[in-house]
C-alpha cells in the first residue's frame, strides 16, 4: 500500500493527539482518591494500550512521510 504525504501527516496528527489526550489521562487519574484498585488497572491497561498504538501509528507516519519525501526526490531528479 503506498501512503501519500497526507496520509502520513493524519497518521502523526492522530499519534500526537493520542499523547496529548492521554497524559491528561494520566494526570487526571493520578489525581483520583478512592477507587478500587481494578479501576486503576484497567485504566493503566487502556493508557498502555493507547500510547502504544500512538507510537505505532507515529512510526508508520514518519516511515510514510520520508517515504514520500524520497518519492519527489526521484521524481524531481527524472524530470530535471
Amino acid at each position: 500500500m503506498k501512503l501519500e504525504r497526507k496520509h502520513a501527516l493524519v497518521l502523526i496528527a492522530i499519534a500526537v493527539w493520542n499523547v496529548v489526550t492521554y497524559v491528561t489521562f494520566i494526570k487526571n487519574l493520578a489525581a483520583t482518591e478512592n477507587r478500587p484498585t481494578g479501576y486503576y488497572v484497567a485504566h493503566t491497561v487502556l493508557i498502555v494500550v493507547n500510547l502504544g498504538i500512538a507510537g505505532l501509528l507515529g512510526t508508520w507516519g514518519v516511515r510514510a512521510l520520508k517515504a514520500s519525501r524520497d518519492v519527489r526526490r526521484t521524481d524531481a531528479d527524472l524530470t530535471v
